[in-house]
C-alpha cells in the first residue's frame, strides 16, 4: 500500500509539473498557423491537392528540431536568441540577423490584420474595417502591455483549441480519404510544372511552418516562464507536441481545400476570406463559418506572437529590459516596438484593404529565405559547449538541422534562378 501510494504522489507530481510547464512550445508552433499560413496552406490545397502533403511530414520534423533546440538554449542559458547573439558575435552580426527578422516581422503582422479583416467580412460586411479593427489592435495592445507572462500563456493555450475547427471542416468536405493518405506518403509529382511555381509553394508551406520570428520568441517564452534545465524534460514534450499539433491541423486545412476548391477548379484566391466564402457552396454554410472563425482566431494569435516576438528581440539585442508584466517606463522599447507592429499593422489595413492581397503569402517566402540565417546562428550557439555544457545538440538533431538550412537554401536558389529563367 505504501509502495502504490508513494507511485500515485509521484505520479500526480510528474503530471503537476508538466502541467506547469506547459505553454511556450505549443503556443508558439500554433501562432505559424497565422493568415499568412491558412492561406498558404489553403492555396497549397486549392492548387496541388493532396500533393503537398509529405511536405507536412519533413517540416514538422524540421520544426521539432529547431524549436527544441531554441527552448533547450533559453532553459539552459536563461537568455533570449538575440541575446546570445549579441553576446556572443558583436553588433554587425546582430544588425544582420535582426534586420532580416524585422522584414519579415512586419509583414507577417500586417498578413494577420489583414487575415482578422479577411474573416470579419464575412459575417459584419464593410463595417468590420472602421469598427472591428481598431477595437482588436486595442484589445490586443492592452492584454499584452497591462497583463502578466501567465496570463496571456493561458488566453493563448485557450485559444490553440480553437484551431480544432480546421479538423472539422476537413471532413465536412467529405475527401476521399484513401486519396489522401496515398499521396501522403507516396508524393505525386505530375504536377511539377512549371517548376518555379512548385518551389515557390514548397519554400510557402515550409516559410509558414518554421518561421524566423518563432525562434526568438520560444526561447524568450520560455526565458520568461523561468524554466530551468532540471525542468526541461517537460518543457521538450511540450514543444514536440506541439511541433506535431500545429501540422496536424494544416495538414486538415490542406486536405479541406483540395477536396473542395482543386476537385471544383477553383486554382487561385486572393486571401483566406475568399477561401472559406468559396467553401459555402462545396461544403455548405457550417464549414464556411467554422473556417472564418478559426481564421479570425489564428489572426489574433499571430497578431499577439509576432510583435511580441519582435519586442523581445530588438530589446534583448540591444541589452535593453525585456520581459511581459513590466511598467511602461521601466521596458519602454519593449512596449514601444510591440505598440508600434499593432499600430502601424493596423492602420496600413484600413487604409488599403485592397492593396495588401501579396503581403498575405510574401512572410512566408520571405521567412524561408531569410531563415537559414537564424538557423547557422542557433546551430553554433547550440554547439558551443562554454554555454550549454551537457546540453549541447546530439549528432542526429545537428544532422537534421544542418540538411534543413541546406535545403532551404537550394531551395531559394532555385526559386531566384527559374525566377529569372522560367522552366
Amino acid at each position: 500500500m505504501l509502495a502504490r501510494s508513494l507511485r500515485r504522489r509521484f505520479l500526480s507530481s510528474r503530471i503537476y509539473l508538466f502541467l506547469s510547464l506547459l505553454g511556450p512550445g505549443i503556443i508558439a508552433a500554433n501562432a505559424d498557423n497565422d493568415a499568412s499560413g491558412i492561406f498558404g496552406y489553403s492555396l497549397a490545397g486549392a492548387q496541388y491537392r493532396y500533393a503537398m502533403l509529405w511536405i507536412l511530414i519533413l517540416s514538422t520534423i524540421a520544426l521539432g528540431v529547431a524549436q527544441e533546440m531554441c527552448a533547450r538554449m533559453g532553459a539552459v542559458t536563461g537568455k533570449g536568441l538575440a541575446d546570445l547573439i549579441r553576446e556572443e558575435y558583436g553588433v554587425r552580426v546582430t544588425f544582420v540577423a535582426m534586420f532580416a527578422l524585422l522584414i519579415a516581422n512586419f509583414a507577417t503582422t500586417v498578413s494577420e490584420f489583414a487575415g482578422i479583416l479577411a474573416a470579419t467580412q464575412i459575417f459584419l460586411g464593410s463595417t468590420a474595417r472602421f469598427v472591428v479593427l481598431p477595437l482588436v489592435a486595442i484589445v490586443i495592445w492592452a492584454v499584452v502591455t497591462r497583463g502578466t507572462y501567465k496570463r496571456l500563456e493561458k488566453i493563448l493555450l485557450g485559444a490553440s483549441l480553437v484551431y480544432l475547427l480546421y479538423i472539422v471542416s476537413a471532413f465536412l468536405a467529405h475527401p476521399k480519404w484513401g486519396d489522401v493518405f496515398k499521396e501522403t506518403f507516396v508524393p505525386d509529382f505530375k504536377s511539377i510544372s512549371p517548376l518555379k511555381d512548385y518551389v515557390f509553394m514548397i519554400i510557402n508551406v515550409v516559410g509558414t511552418t518554421i518561421t524566423p520570428w518563432g525562434q526568438f520568441y520560444i526561447q524568450s517564452s520560455v526565458r520568461d516562464k523561468g524554466v530551468k534545465a532540471s525542468e526541461y524534460r517537460e518543457t521538450r514534450i511540450d514543444v514536440l507536441f506541439g511541433a506535431f499539433f500545429t501540422n496536424l491541423v494544416a495538414y486538415f486545412i490542406i486536405v479541406c481545400c483540395g477536396a473542395t476548391l482543386f476537385a471544383a477548379g477553383i486554382h487561385q484566391v486572393d486571401d483566406a476570406g475568399q477561401v472559406a466564402q468559396a467553401l459555402t457552396p462545396l461544403a455548405g454554410k457550417l464549414a464556411t463559418a467554422l473556417f472564418a472563425i478559426g481564421l479570425f482566431n489564428a489572426s489574433c494569435f499571430g497578431a499577439i506572437a509576432v510583435p511580441l516576438s519582435t519586442a523581445y528581440a530588438v530589446t534583448e539585442a540591444l541589452g535593453w529590459e525585456s520581459a511581459l508584466g513590466r511598467r511602461t517606463r521601466e521596458a519602454s522599447l519593449f512596449v514601444g516596438t510591440f505598440t508600434f507592429l499593432i499600430a502601424t499593422s493596423a492602420l496600413l489595413v484600413m487604409l488599403f484593404p485592397k492593396n495588401l492581397t501579396t503581403l498575405i503569402l510574401l512572410p512566408n517566402v520571405v521567412g524561408a529565405v531569410l531563415l537559414p540565417i537564424v538557423l547557422i546562428l542557433m546551430l553554433r550557439l547550440v554547439n558551443n559547449k562554454r554555454l550549454m555544457g551537457e546540453y549541447t545538440n546530439s549528432r542526429t538533431y545537428n544532422i537534421i538541422a544542418w540538411a534543413t538550412t541546406v535545403i532551404l537554401i537550394a531551395l531559394s536558389a532555385i526559386l531566384f534562378v527559374t525566377a529569372i529563367h522560367p522552366m
